[in-house]
C-alpha cells in the first residue's frame, strides 16, 4: 500500500438505509489497513444500533461510548478496546441506546473533538443509517466519506438523498449569515418554493444574495467529494450503476464523486458474518478478499490525491 502525505486519516462509512453492508466494509477495511502495519481505530459511531463488535468476533464490551457521553471524566482513550488484530483497536458503540441515540449537543461536540484527536493512522467511523444531523455530522467529520449502496432503486435514491443532505448540512455550517442560513435550510426540502432543486441552485440563489458568500460556499462545494461503494453486485449491469451514480452527481449536482469499487454477491460475505470471522482474516482468496483489496487500494490512491 502507498503512503499517505498526512499523519492521520479519518474515513466514515455511511449508507441512506440499513443493511446495506456498512458494518462489514468498515471491519474489514480496518483489518486490512492493520494488517498492513498500520495503527487503526474502528468507531462504532451507529448511535443506537452498535453491532460493529459482532463483525469482528468480540464479545458485547464492558465498556462503550455509553461510558464516554454520559461521564465527563471518562476519556476516549479509557473506552478502547484491543481486537485480535494487531495494530486495530475498537471503540464500540453505546449499548444503552435509548440513552445516547439522541445526545446533547455538547455531548456531541465532546465527542466529535475527541475522535480528530485520536493519535493513529487511520479512524474509521461506521456509521448509522439515514440522514439524521448527528449521522451527517460525522460523515462531514471525515477526510473521506463513502457511502456504501446496493443496486437497487430505494438504496440509490437514498444515496442521492443523503450526499445531498450531507452537502447542504456542510454549507449551512460554513456561514453565519442569518438569510443565507435560512435559505439553505429551506432547500433541503425538494418541494421549497424557493425554485432550488439541486445544489448549483443553492449556489446561485445565495449569490444573488450575497456574492462573496455565494463564492465561499461554491469553493466549499467543490472541495466536498464523497465516494461510493457498491454491494452485493450479481452482473456487470450492477458494476455499472456505480459510473451511473458518478455522472449523476456530476451532472444533477454538480458534484464530484468517486466509484472506489464493488463487492460482488457472494455467499462468503453472509457465512463470514454469521461466524464472527471477517473475510478480509480468513477468506483472503475469495472473490469479496480481492474485492476489499482493489477498493482499500482506490481509498488510499484517493487519500493521496486529496493530500496533494
Amino acid at each position: 500500500m502507498g503512503q499517505l502525505l498526512r499523519e492521520k486519516e479519518i474515513i466514515a462509512i455511511g449508507g441512506g438505509k440499513g443493511g446495506v453492508g456498512k458494518s462489514f466494509l468498515a471491519s474489514n477495511l480496518g483489518i486490512i489497513f492493520a494488517r498492513n502495519h498500520k495503527k487503526t481505530i474502528l468507531v462504532d459511531a451507529d448511535l443506537g444500533g452498535a453491532n460493529l463488535h459482532t463483525c469482528l468476533g468480540v464479545q458485547a464490551p464492558d465498556v462503550t461510548l455509553s461510558d464516554f457521553v454520559n461521564f465527563p471524566n471518562v476519556r476516549l482513550e479509557d473506552v478502547i478496546l484491543r481486537t485480535s488484530v494487531e495494530n486495530l483497536l475498537l471503540i464500540s458503540g453505546a449499548q444503552d441506546f435509548l440513552g445516547i441515540a439522541n445526545p446533547k449537543y455538547s455531548q456531541k461536540m465532546r465527542l466529535l473533538r475527541a475522535i480528530a484527536n485520536l493519535n493513529v493512522s487511520y479512524i474509521i467511523l461506521d456509521l448509522g443509517a439515514g440522514t439524521s444531523i448527528n449521522t451527517l455530522d460525522f460523515f462531514l467529520l471525515a477526510d473521506r466519506g463513502i457511502l456504501v449502496v446496493m443496486p437497487e432503486p430505494t438504496s440509490i435514491e437514498n444515496a442521492y438523498r443523503f450526499i445531498k443532505s450531507a452537502l447542504f448540512r456542510r454549507l449551512r455550517m460554513m456561514t453565519q449569515d442569518p438569510q443565507v442560513r435560512s435559505v439553505i435550510g429551506k432547500a433541503m426540502d425538494k418541494k421549497n418554493d424557493l425554485g432550488i432543486r439541486s445544489p448549483v441552485d443553492l449556489i446561485e440563489h445565495v449569490g444573488r444574495i450575497d456574492r462573496r458568500i455565494g463564492e465561499h460556499l461554491e469553493e466549499a462545494m467543490q472541495r466536498f467529494r464523497p465516494a461510493i461503494v457498491l454491494n452485493q453486485v450479481r452482473s456487470m449491469g450492477d458494476v455499472r450503476i456505480g459510473y451511473s451514480m458518478r455522472n449523476a452527481c456530476e451532472k444533477y449536482f454538480g458534484l464530484k464523486v468517486d466509484y472506489l469499487g464493488y463487492l460482488e454477491n457472494d455467499d462468503e460475505i453472509w457465512q463470514s458474518i454469521r461466524k464472527r470471522q471477517p473475510i478480509a482474516l480468513n477468506g483472503e482468496h475469495s472473490r469479496s478478499a480481492r474485492n476489499l483489496r482493489t477498493i482499500s487500494y482506490n481509498l488510499l490512491n484517493n487519500l493521496q490525491l486529496k493530500a496533494e
